[in-house]
């Protein structure tokens, strides 16, 4: 398996990257803020407008290691690749499948069957660890309703219809997000998925940590050889990663969503940590994107068993351990693509 590396963040907007001695340097004009090693990184988030030197920017091409590129506010903007590693026979085998509507559905549905079952892992654990904070008989119905729609989705052949399952499956999710959060509610409600641009805060840590988080499953899935772009589940388009909004459906829940129930309810994440425009749009600050990211890297080092592989890694490797086994699939090792399924 993987050795988890570290990822660097850079929050000051005016720092730039250079390469020197196999070693990333952060300056600030004539200053140097710091230095890290390459051979300790797997990626690389950049928050600022200076820029990386040529140099660097090669060596982490050469290196696989991620380099992402964002606004200050954390909107995504562009993300550097280097060559595919992978045996281009892989990549020939995904292409097929992913013309082959039949392939394609059956790989769709185990990415929305793993999205509804971790959604209602969510709940259930909500129903077992605070009884007495949430509406019982609510919660009792969304997750029937759920494991209904987890059925149903084994049955059915066509896209559209498994989108339109999706569909009602977030959205009952969705309506008891609100009631997940325990603390706070006056600063930290939810009443609906506003993405482009995110309104309130709780819209706004799920966009960030959505960004964050698709970009780990792209670098994961370039790493054993696939290409992120070329989907089953998201049409392709240019300019995104499909298979990786693919491979995240399934992580949204039990990885992005609860880390960001645990920074509100243990009261991590406070008013002080946003922005809010005159628009309603809110976007993390400063303070709120280094804390947002302390955590992010702790929550990465837990230790768990994975559910299909039966070993003890880290979260931050799931997005690769999947990767793997999907990659596992398409060659043709593996009958069936084991979704990430959370208990």
């Amino acid at each position: 398996m993987r050795r988890l590396l570290n990822t660097l963040f850079i929050l000051n907007e005016e720092a730039y990257l250079a390469l020197e001695n196999e070693n990333v340097i952060v300056k600030k004009d004539d200053d140097i803020l710091g230095k890290v090693p390459l051979l300790t990184l797997e990626n690389i988030f950049y928050f600022g407008y200076k820029g990386v030197s040529p140099s660097l920017i090669g060596e982490c091409a050469k290196r696989n290691i991620g380099l992402c590129f964002l606004s200050g506010h954390g909107k995504f903007l562009a993300r550097v690749c280097g060559m595919n590693p992978g045996n281009v026979l892989l990549r020939k085998k995904q292409y097929l499948l992913s013309e082959d509507y039949a392939e394609s559905c059956r790989l769709a549905s185990n990415f929305i069957l793993g999205k509804i079952f971790n959604a209602r892992t969510v709940i259930e654990r909500m129903k077992r660890d605070h009884p007495l904070s949430i509406d019982q008989n609510k919660f009792m119905s969304a997750s029937d309703d759920l494991k209904f729609l987890i059925r149903k989705t084994r049955q059915v052949d066509d896209k559209e219809k498994l989108l339109g399952i999706e569909g009602n499956a977030a959205s009952l999710y969705f309506s008891l997000l609100d009631d997940l959060i325990l603390v706070d509610k006056s600063n930290f409600n939810f009443s609906t998925r506003q993405r482009r641009p995110p309104i309130g805060r709780v819209n706004a840590l799920l966009s960030f940590a959505y960004t964050i988080l698709a970009h780990d499953c792209a670098s994961a899935l370039e790493s054993v050889g696939l290409d992120a772009y070329v989907g089953f589940l998201h049409s392709d388009r240019p300019g995104r990663p499909s298979l990786a909004l693919d491979l995240m459906e399934e992580l949204r829940a039990i990885y992005a969503d609860r880390f960001i129930l645990t920074l509100i309810n243990n009261r991590i994440m406070k008013p002080s940590d946003f922005d809010i425009k005159e628009n309603g749009v809110t976007l993390l600050n400063d303070k709120g994107r280094k804390l947002f990211f302390n955590h992010w890297q702790e929550k990465k080092r837990e230790v768990i068993t994975h559910p299909f592989l039966e070993e003890k890694i880290a979260w931050g490797l799931v997005p690769y351990a999947q990767a793997l086994l999907l990659a596992r699939f398409i060659r043709g090792d593996i009958e069936e693509y084991p979704a990430f399924l959370w208990k």
